[in-house]
């Protein structure tokens, strides 16, 4: 005898081998054995054998009308064989009553399960919203049916044209264009990047990067919010009348937030003057322009362009340009003009007159330690330079050699000496209009800017020199303010952020609080509005300044700063790759020279090259040190993936493995129009998508 019985909703059929009162041991054709309970017995019978009944009896489901069907059933509840013989006649035997059984089973649109083997008709309405839904699920099966045709065929369908970043990188999964896209893949044996390049989603690179960082980071777009404008300065700050400040920065930067001063020179007292611009003596915590400032958090840098955190009015009323007496939070340190060792400081806020911008890479060629010293050049470049310069030679001579004091000073804290190894590279687009966005077409130019140079270090060390003074007064007096700290200098121990006054070892600093560029970092305008409090309120202060010990909103500004400010490198390091990938491109290059940086895998290594800012990894011998020089062979770049490949073909020379620890020191660059430039090996892109993740949503009915 053989049983069909319904088993945790699933119709199977098998040979009764023993029976008890309320059950049966039960075989299926697979050998498996199971105890069915009574209730569970939906059919019993002798013949066909129960593979054949399944086999059978599924074929004859599937030529069941069931809309005759649910015409034919009763009102109330009912069986299956009550059905059946309604719809096959009184002849019917166990294939047509397993077939109805199996029919009904599988239609909940039609037919609800009231129990085993028993049924109710749906409500008319239920069942047609739910054969409504069934043809909208076909209609939309066979849309990512013709989608994905098209991919494979070469030719994105505008809606996965128009959803294209969301598919990458934060897909809805039960979306068709995202399905269109896993089918093609799949059928292409193509990963979705390079299938959707192929089809011709991608029209340009330069714009899959930049529309990508934009949808990540600004959804709504990098206007700001009308109605902002340029904060009211007050009225009663003082002259800085004996003061000639001068910036100095790269010649496209208008976010100027710094410049030095100084005073006294040849009188055996010098009193040098770090100057920061003051956005945070016309704004407020909670204010339009802080909540703008907040959302942003940082100015976004990149080659040819950049996204402010400021409006541009904001920051034209703030930046410190030559011509006029800008309100500042100024800096005044005392020295000893011999020894310069450090006597006093004090801090004011003023207006004060900026006698020229400076721009370092213009001069940095003509500003060398030899020049500074009085060394003999060539008169007519010493008289254009001196035209150019604007700041005065004895000034700039004492504030390198300042410079160099603090430095060496700090190196002493530090337990060893900073490194300058590899340089900083400029990106210049020299077709390019100065408000409009890249194309990615243009011609680029690269060029190397020594870190350590004479101007570089004397912005360099007043900044840290501000930073640090700063940092140690808020503590003194009990005002809260964010500090970056490094424990100790060691392969592994990160600069973190905080809100204690910690030592950065890797500065060799008692503390260190950003607060130099407050027109381009939120965290400099957060701890500028507590300068402010204390230098208007003295000892007092903590409880004037606007955040308060153990205030949460720092904790969350950190939060939330960190986050922005390592997405915005990353898109800076992402767009400076792209960059060099098209001036390799643009001129030809087939080949440099590298420094090996560590082995890969196999006989893989991972090169910097050393006159470009590119990393990348090369096929090469085994054997190799850190730090040989080898020449390298290009392939072909990848602008969409940023990669490309390259194979070791000489060793030029090989190298001991260098001492570990070196650059360790992160923070110097206070003055750059832009984030810290790391270049890092750029692989795959990135995306979420993936195509051996099962899709959700695939029942019909649901």
């Amino acid at each position: 005898m053989h049983v069909l019985f319904d088993e945790a909703g699933k119709i199977l059929a098998g040979k009764i081998l023993s029976e008890a009162e309320a059950s049966a041991q039960v075989e299926l054709d697979s050998g498996k054995r199971l105890k069915v309970k009574a209730a569970n017995q939906l059919l019993r019978f002798e013949k066909p054998a129960p593979a054949d009944l399944l086999s059978q009896a599924q074929a004859l489901a599937a030529e069941v009308d069931l809309p005759l069907a649910w015409e034919f059933a009763p009102t109330d509840e009912f069986g299956f064989a009550d059905v059946t013989a309604d719809y096959f006649g009184a002849a019917s035997g166990v294939v047509q009553q397993a077939g109805m059984l199996l029919a009904l089973h599988e239609a909940p649109h039609y037919f609800r399960r009231a129990g085993k083997g028993r049924f109710r008709k749906a409500p008319a309405d239920i069942v047609a919203q739910a054969l409504a839904a069934i043809e909208r699920k076909k209609q939309t099966a066979r849309q990512i049916d013709a989608w994905a045709d098209e991919l494979v065929q070469g030719r994105c369908p505008q809606p996965v044209g128009e959803q294209l970043f969301r598919i990458l990188l934060r897909p809805d999964k039960n979306a068709p264009e995202y399905k269109a896209v896993v089918q093609a893949s799949r059928a292409a044996q193509l990963p979705p990047l390079a299938l959707l390049k192929n089809a011709g989603a991608i029209p340009s690179a330069y714009q899959f990067h930049w529309r990508r960082f934009l949808f990540e980071h600004f959804p709504q777009g990098t206007g700001f919010a009308a109605g902002l404008s340029a904060p009211a300065m007050p009225g009663d700050l003082p002259l800085a009348a004996d003061v000639q400040a001068y910036s100095i920065d790269d010649s496209h930067t208008t976010e100027i937030d710094d410049a030095l001063s100084l005073q006294g020179l040849g009188s055996g007292k010098v009193t040098l003057g770090i100057h920061i611009a003051a956005p945070a003596l016309g704004m407020q915590p909670g204010d339009a322009l802080d909540l703008a400032s907040r959302a942003r958090l940082s100015t976004v840098y990149m080659p040819g362009h950049k996204i402010t955190m400021l409006p541009g009015d904001v920051v034209q009323a703030c930046t410190l340009a030559e011509g006029r007496a800008a309100p500042a939070v100024s800096l005044y340190v005392t020295l000893d003009e011999g020894t310069l060792a450090i006597e006093g400081s004090t801090t004011r806020l003023e207006r004060v007159p900026i006698a020229a911008n400076v721009r370092h890479d213009l001069l940095d060629g003509v500003i060398t330690p030899e020049w500074l010293a009085g060394g003999d050049q060539d008169a007519d470049a010493v008289e254009k330079a001196q035209a150019a310069i604007a700041i005065p030679r004895a000034q700039l001579a004492f504030l390198y050699r300042l410079a160099l004091h603090l430095k060496a000073r700090r190196e002493q804290v530090r337990g060893k000496p900073e490194t300058f190894n590899r340089p900083d590279y400029n990106f210049r687009l020299p077709g390019k209009l100065a408000d409009a966005l890249p194309t990615g077409e243009e011609r680029v130019e690269i060029s190397a800017r020594q870190r350590g140079a004479p101007l570089d270090l004397i912005v360099a060390e007043t900044m840290i020199l501000a930073n640090s003074t700063w940092g140690q007064w808020l503590a003194s007096l009990g005002v809260p303010a964010i500090y970056r700290s490094q424990s100790r200098l060691a392969p592994g121990i990160k600069v973190r952020m905080g809100t204690k006054a910690l030592p950065h070892a890797g500065i060799g600093v008692p503390c260190y609080a950003w607060a130099t560029s407050p027109l381009r970092r939120y965290v400099d305008l957060v701890n500028q509005w507590q300068i402010i409090a204390c230098a208007r309120f003295g000892q007092t202060a903590a409880l004037a300044a606007p955040f308060k010990p153990r205030d949460s909103q720092l904790f969350g500004i950190i939060s939330a700063f960190e986050a922005a400010y390592a997405a915005y490198n990353a898109n800076q390091g992402a767009l400076e790759r792209f960059w060099t990938l098209r001036f390799i491109q643009q001129n030809g290059i087939d080949q440099l020279e590298a420094t090996v940086i560590k082995e890969q895998t196999g006989a893989a290594w991972l090169v910097r090259a050393n006159a470009l800012p590119l990393v990348l990894t090369a096929m090469g011998p085994a054997g190799l040190a850190r730090g040989a020089q080898v020449r390298v062979k290009l392939g072909e770049a990848d602008d969409i993936a940023l990669d490309i490949s390259g194979a070791i073909s000489e060793v030029l020379h090989a190298a001991a493995p260098a001492a570990s620890g070196d650059g360790a020191y992160d923070d110097s660059d206070e003055d750059a129009d832009g984030a810290d430039a790391t270049t890092t090996v750029a692989g795959a892109l990135a995306i979420a998508l993936d195509l051996d993740e099962p899709e959700a949503g695939d029942n019909p009915a649901s």
